[in-house]
């Protein structure tokens, strides 16, 4: 794995919104532990208000920061899937150490990450999977241009930012990386019928990043006897961070109230 350079997230022309936290975190509390792992080309903030709300319910909460992420565009480019997995897995075994049950989950590509965790090691007790991006709204057209492009052109700008929500990453689309993210898509399906563990799927509504289809092929495709399926009427695909993200973390309680007896 490619050492990244270590650039202060506050202090770091490349992100939309620095002044948020958006490093690693670890916070203590029970025994029952929740790891959250953030999105594509975001920080660890597009977890945060959710991880705080449990937390604030006695969870011990852990949140990594995926490699070429909170540094520079050029740096993220320079990372394969295996090397996001592999942190997400080193942060989960450490989590384990502090608690008796463990419960993960993640936004966008988190959201796949972790469907990956869970479908390897059994005996994480429940996967909560937000706005997962197993597929992404893009033709095969966009794909294909964009296996041709990668080579050639570091990264492409993304449109504004939403003003009312506390996201903070990159403004660009760096394009090597974002292959990365369709390998690890395949790979991920592959697995998607090992995964047996209680799991809640919450998708916005007006999304525009992942497939709509992608949730219900979440849902279709585990072998979990206890599954969740919500629709966020009024979000787009940041639904941690979106303005139903408290229902969503009531949505959140309830399900780990359920599981974790």
């Amino acid at each position: 794995m490619p050492a990244s350079p270590h650039l202060p997230l506050k202090d770091n022309p490349h992100l939309v919104r620095p002044h948020l936290e958006g490093e690693a975190f670890f916070w203590p509390g029970g025994p029952d532990g929740v790891l959250l792992v953030h999105g594509f080309t975001a920080t660890t903030a597009e977890v945060r208000l959710a991880a705080q709300a449990l937390h604030a319910r006695g969870y011990t909460l852990a949140g990594p920061l995926l490699p070429g992420h909170g540094t520079t565009p050029e740096d993220m480019n320079r990372y394969r899937w295996q090397d996001w997995y592999a942190t997400v897995e080193r942060a989960y075994l450490e989590l384990a150490t502090h608690c008796q049950r463990v419960v993960v989950g993640g936004e966008s590509t988190g959201g796949v990450l972790t469907l990956r965790l869970a479908a390897l090691h059994p005996e994480i007790r429940g996967v909560l999977s937000y706005a997962s991006a197993l597929r992404l709204a893009m033709r095969r057209w966009d794909i294909f241009r964009l296996r041709l492009m990668a080579p050639f052109i570091p990264y492409l700008p993304k449109g504004p930012s939403k003003d009312d929500i506390p996201w903070q990453g990159y403004r660009v689309y760096p394009l090597k990386a974002a292959l990365q993210l369709l390998r690890l898509q395949v790979e991920t399906r592959r697995y998607l019928a090992e995964l047996r563990q209680p799991i809640l799927i919450v998708q916005g509504r007006l999304d525009q990043t992942v497939a709509a289809s992608a949730p219900q092929e979440i849902y279709a495709g585990v072998r979990s006897a206890v599954k969740e399926l919500h629709w966020m009427e009024r979000s787009g695909h940041c639904v941690l961070i979106d303005q139903e993200w408290e229902q969503v973390a009531q949505i959140t309680a309830r399900f780990l109230a359920q599981i974790l007896v």
